[in-house]
């Protein structure tokens, strides 16, 4: 039950942990030292970006990099949050969409998450505030001067990372090729959405044990840790799985229990989420989407808490876009709430139409 639970909840903030079938255990580890990095805030210092590659780079006649996806993982996950099988094993092996053979894949670490530069580094509440302007900026840094990078032929992004397209189409036009957002919105973070944010961000802040970012145990945060597990299996449930698979109401309270537990013992940094959950408080791309002229494939799921459908008039947003389509995958036992973005199997269809529309 907790199994089937914990995939339930989605991929809002995946484990690190890794299994002998993760492509992480193949992939290539990478560090980016980037220096005199100014964020939005003026502050100025140097950061680290840790990524991950897999396949092999194809070049041009001049040597550019011609095959390069990059993958963006969602608040609180990392660059092995998309290198799982739940989402590899659709997409990298020979003949599916992302071929090994001929693609270049690319995953960071992404500012404030992973290995990359974060406040539990050292610096906690010191380090500059950051947010999904910084977080792109790093992004390309890391790609041109460290990756060798100069282009990507797609980016893929889930949740956070979705948001993260809709960023970059418009700052760096002509570096991406076309996008595949996956989960989110096009909108400012309001609403209900802001809300659950907030819920989790007060909930650490309000910790007795909190002690103003200068606690000694992330763990000793009970309170904090517990309302940011209920909020995480609330957000990011499908009620059609969960009801499947705790049918009963003794079922659902074991089910609750058993997934508290699970989240309780991944216990997550206080000052490392509370900059993750509020990095998004300056996101609001829908006035420049029209800027976004390459090809767009944007992909909601029915039974998302965060994104509902019809939230923002996602169609509308889609139409500003010269080369976008937007798809909204309609709730079942299969899909996984705000999580389905992991789960490529749902959707590959889709991608695999899309890849094809550009061949």
């Amino acid at each position: 039950m907790l199994k089937a639970v914990l995939l339930a909840l989605g991929a809002l903030a995946v484990s690190n942990a890794a299994s002998a079938e993760d492509w992480a255990a193949q992939a290539q580890k990478h560090t980016a030292e980037l220096d005199a990095f100014e964020f939005g805030t003026g502050e100025t210092m140097p950061i680290t970006m840790t990524y991950y590659t897999l396949g092999t780079p194809q070049r041009d006649a001049e040597g550019k990099i011609t095959n390069a996806v990059m993958l963006l993982h969602g608040t609180g996950g990392s660059g092995t949050s998309l290198l799982r099988p739940l989402f590899g094993h659709e997409l990298f092996g020979p003949g599916q969409p992302l071929d090994l053979a001929d693609t270049y894949i690319i995953s960071p670490d992404n500012l404030g998450h992973g290995d990359s530069s974060k406040p539990s580094d050292g610096m906690r509440l010191d380090f500059p505030r950051y947010d999904y302007d910084d977080m792109v900026r790093a992004q390309h840094r890391m790609l041109t001067e460290d990756a060798g990078v100069d282009g990507l032929d797609m980016i893929i992004g889930t949740s956070m990372g979705c948001m993260h397209s809709f960023v970059w189409g418009p700052e760096y036009p002509g570096f991406v090729d076309r996008f595949v957002p996956l989960a989110c919105n096009a909108i400012e973070i309001a609403g209900r959405n802001r809300m659950f944010r907030q819920m989790i961000i007060d909930g650490f802040e309000d910790d007795p044990d909190y002690d103003s970012g200068n606690y000694e145990d992330a763990a000793d945060l009970e309170t904090g840790q517990l309302i940011y597990a209920n909020t995480l299996i609330l957000a990011g449930g499908n009620p059609y799985r969960l009801q499947a698979e705790a049918p009963t109401r003794e079922a659902a309270i074991e089910a609750l229990h058993a997934s508290q537990e699970g989240l309780k013992a991944r216990a997550v940094d206080p000052n490392d989420t509370i900059y993750q959950f509020d990095a998004s408080r300056t996101y609001n791309p829908a006035p420049r989407l029209s800027e976004i002229e390459v090809p767009v494939l944007w992909i909601n799921s029915a039974d998302d808490f965060i994104n509902p459908p019809g939230l923002g008039d996602p169609e509308v947003l889609a139409a500003r876009m010269p080369n976008a389509r937007f798809v909204l995958i309609p709730a079942s036992e299969e899909t996984r709430g705000h999580g389905t973005h992991t789960a490529a199997a749902i959707w590959k269809d889709e991608l695999v139409a899309f890849l094809d529309e550009g061949r």
